[in-house]
């Protein structure tokens, strides 16, 4: 079996820390080692390096070595553009075929991405491997909620598939959009519900067969690739695209499965799910002394001084060249201050 991690955006809900020169999962959040470097741990707790791969683009690839003197150099796939998640996993199949390995199983882990405890994250991959090597469903995650959570899509548990070492994997039986409101309510509260938490797992071959057959226009320029095609006229050719325009066909039609995760997962999408974090497990959350007078459930990542008075559920993260203050609940909404950067072409601040 092979791990692919896979990384390229840069996490802009993140600003100011998290830029295309510092991406987040190459930051630091919550302690002295990044995302990335905390995810590669977890994975040679069952693989070797030359078992582990990594997909990104040429400049993350410099950064990633940096981080972790471990990657091999050949286990490196460089997409040449970001074309969203159905042509990269493509990409990632397509690769390793090209290198020998097509009925082995793979599993697609993103960087940005916390999963606690590290053997959990293992057992999960090992029970997916071994299903994806004995059959051909796409195999992917979901966790049980504890609340209706926004944003995200949804998978309903079918009959009970597989259950080893604590890990269960289900039969999808449907598929609930993030849109379809009153299903979710529906389902609230039942054990059939779970979120939908990518981990794609299957063999490379049959992937490519998956795309053969649902998207040819994704998977004729792959082919072409396996056969030595130029990479970035070839990917060049795969509109942009989320593999969930493929999958969302297979969860309403019996062809997937699920895992339901074993483990904490934790996908930092906001300061305020960093911030949440941090204060459920008492760590320290500025660099700096924050002084509090009246003021609680704060947010600060300061390398100085900072004195908060009368001031609640604010987020306060101070860099060299700028500054964010806003309130918790707002902070799903930093990415437009980088689209802001952007359009005023304040490039060397995003």
């Amino acid at each position: 079996m092979k791990a692919v991690i896979i990384c390229g955006g840069v996490g802009a809900k993140m600003w100011p820390e998290s830029r295309s020169t510092s991406p987040k999962h190459f930051l630091p959040l919550i302690g002295e080692k990044s995302l990335f470097q905390l995810n590669w741990e977890a994975l040679r707790l069952k693989f070797a390096p030359e078992e582990i791969f990594l997909q990104t683009n040429a400049q993350q690839a410099e950064m990633a070595k940096t981080q972790v003197v471990e990657i091999i150099p050949e286990n490196i796939f460089i997409e040449p553009e970001m074309r969203n998640q159905g042509p990269a996993t493509g990409f990632a199949a397509a690769s390793l075929i090209k290198k020998g390995f097509g009925d082995e199983a793979f599993m697609l882990v993103q960087a940005d991405v916390l999963r606690k405890p590290e053997t959990e994250f293992i057992k999960m991959i090992e029970s997916a491997g071994k299903l994806a090597e004995k059959g051909s469903d796409y195999i992917t995650g979901g966790i049980k909620p504890d609340r209706v959570v926004r944003g995200v899509d949804y998978l309903v548990k079918g009959e009970l598939v597989s259950e080893e070492n604590g890990v269960k994997v289900f039969k999808v039986a449907d598929y609930i959009d993030r849109s379809e409101e009153e299903k979710i309510q529906q389902y609230m509260g039942s054990d059939q519900l779970l979120i939908h938490a990518n981990h794609t797992c299957m063999t490379p071959n049959n992937l490519l067969a998956m795309y053969q057959k649902y998207r040819p226009d994704w998977a004729e320029p792959l082919k072409r690739i396996i056969e030595g095609g130029e990479v970035p006229t070839e990917y060049a050719q795969m509109p942009k695209g989320a593999i969930e325009e493929i999958t969302k066909e297979l969860y309403k039609n019996n062809g997937a499965l699920v895992v339901e995760l074993p483990f904490e997962w934790v996908d930092f999408g906001t300061w305020e799910s960093l911030g949440k974090y941090l204060s459920d497990h008492n760590l320290i959350q500025s660099d700096g002394e924050t002084i509090e007078l009246d003021s609680t459930n704060n947010v600060v990542r300061a390398k100085k001084t900072v004195a908060l008075i009368g001031v609640n559920d604010m987020i306060i993260v101070d860099k060299d060249d700028a500054l964010l203050i806003c309130k918790k609940e707002m902070s799903g909404r930093v990415g437009e201050i980088v689209d802001k950067l952007k359009a005023e072409e304040k490039m060397d601040l995003v």
